[in-house]
């Protein structure tokens, strides 16, 4: 059995991937420990891996990053955010992040660092050691792949692939002016590596950090990537990590009306906005419950994830349709099968969840990752990506009624499903796990 450090940056999106595997791993007999938000203690001990908490500078809480990047609030939303999230948010922690695995390490030996793609701070492990004398560094794509390559367009953009050479030259040039603007994103990360003992190597930032580990595992399927003739070769396809069950927990009290919509044949229809970007449901649950209000043979389940949840509809629409339940908790393990469309902001994780099931999709996300996931669900003909994170009401309703009418999107939703099942991404972590801790045959000279 192997020791493992898992490495998780204190956000929800970041966190709940890297525990389960975490988890599973402790299962499977190996030793493990977690190095995470401190937020995050209890969950941890609970799932079996022991806990270590991340310093100070590196850690914070996720629900309110205004208390922790107050200055956050002032950056336009797109791609200027994206740049300072890059440079503060992940950037800035890298040699916190760096000396808290070179203190755990100091005690607790690991043959293996297992981290999400944005915990710089394993990279700078990676880069500023011999891998002789340190452990093996697995990143975890827990995003799109951010991979530059002249077969897809500029990371980030939420562009599809090129059609044609004229595209391809158009799209060289959207990525040279991008690397231009990037400079000073650059000079800052190498600013952040230095201070964590690494050199950052010169070439695309998406090429850098996937190429600095040695195994990168994206957590999806070929079918929902863009294929690449140059992508690098630590890129392995892992499939998704299964979502949890209700844990036992009964299900919630409308879930009876679940059931009888299905028994009548109406159609269920899911509006999320994930679990973050959340606060505001005016940007896209509440427009879609308005959207399908006058559809009976329709049942929306807004599945909010909030405690509050009916409260924060009721705001914005006091009325609540008759078509409809507003929730907070949701198994989203057993609502999926029953799912015949999901509306969703574009979380990487909750889009995958749903074609692992064969559902379709209408995607309505600007932020962050969500272009890219929005374009990959349009790219596989799984959905309808809208393009913009504030649908109206008349947007979301014919979108709806295309995926619906649309045979089409569910076939193609189906057949990445399989592709999905075919895939054990648990079981790629424990494989890799005990492989690095395996010593390499000696030499025939030494035997």
């Amino acid at each position: 059995m192997s020791r493992i450090i898992v490495a998780a940056t204190p956000v929800s999106g970041h966190h709940g991937p890297l525990l389960r595997i975490a988890s599973h791993l402790s299962g499977a007999g190996h030793q493990v420990v977690f190095l995470g938000g401190a937020r995050f203690a209890d969950e941890v001990r609970a799932a079996g891996p022991e806990f270590r908490p991340l310093p100070a500078e590196a850690d914070y809480d996720d629900r309110d990053f205004a208390a922790r990047f107050p200055e956050r609030a002032r950056i336009p939303a797109g791609p200027a955010l994206q740049v300072w999230d890059v440079m503060h948010v992940f950037g800035d922690p890298t040699a916190a992040q760096c000396r808290a695995l070179k203190d755990t390490l100091a005690d607790f030996p690991a043959t293996v660092v297992i981290h999400d793609n944005l915990f710089l701070g394993a990279l700078a492990l990676a880069l500023g050691e011999e891998a002789a004398t340190r452990p093996a560094v697995f990143s975890v794509g827990i995003t799109p792949l951010i991979v530059e390559s002249r077969d897809t367009a500029p990371p980030g953009s939420g562009l599809l692939p090129p059609a044609d050479d004229a595209e391809r030259e158009r799209y060289a040039a959207l990525a040279a002016h991008g690397e231009e603007q990037r400079k000073p994103l650059v000079d800052h990360l190498r600013e952040c590596f230095a201070a964590a003992g690494a050199t950052l190597p010169e070439g695309p930032l998406g090429r850098v950090f996937t190429e600095a580990a040695d195994v990168f595992v994206q957590l999806t399927v070929p079918g929902f990537e863009y294929p690449r003739g140059d992508q690098p070769a630590n890129i392995r396809f892992a499939g998704i990590i299964p979502i949890p069950a209700g844990d036992g927990r009964e299900h919630p009290s409308w879930w009876p009306e679940l059931l009888r919509a299905r028994e009548q044949g109406r159609r269920i229809v899911v509006a999320t906005q994930g679990t973050l970007a959340n606060d505001d449901l005016s940007r896209l649950v509440v427009p879609a419950l308005r959207a399908l209000a006058d559809r009976d043979d329709v049942l929306v389940v807004a599945a909010t994830g909030r405690p509050d949840a009916a409260a924060r509809v009721a705001a914005t629409l006091p009325e609540l349709p008759g078509n409809a339940v507003v929730a907070g908790f949701v198994p989203f393990a057993d609502l999926l099968p029953y799912t015949d469309v999901l509306i969703t902001n574009g979380g990487y994780g909750g889009t995958q969840a749903a074609l692992a099931h064969g559902v379709p999709l209408v995607v309505a996300g600007a932020s962050e990752d969500k272009p890219e996931v929005a374009a990959r669900v349009e790219w596989t003909g799984t959905g309808v990506n809208l393009r913009t994170d504030t649908p109206t009401d008349e947007e979301l309703r014919a979108a709806v009624a295309t995926v619906l009418g649309n045979l089409a999107h569910r076939e193609r939703a189906a057949r990445l499903a399989r592709q999905y099942a075919d895939h054990d991404a648990l079981a790629t972590f424990d494989t890799l796990a005990r492989t690095a801790s395996t010593p390499a045959p000696a030499p025939d000279s030494a035997r």
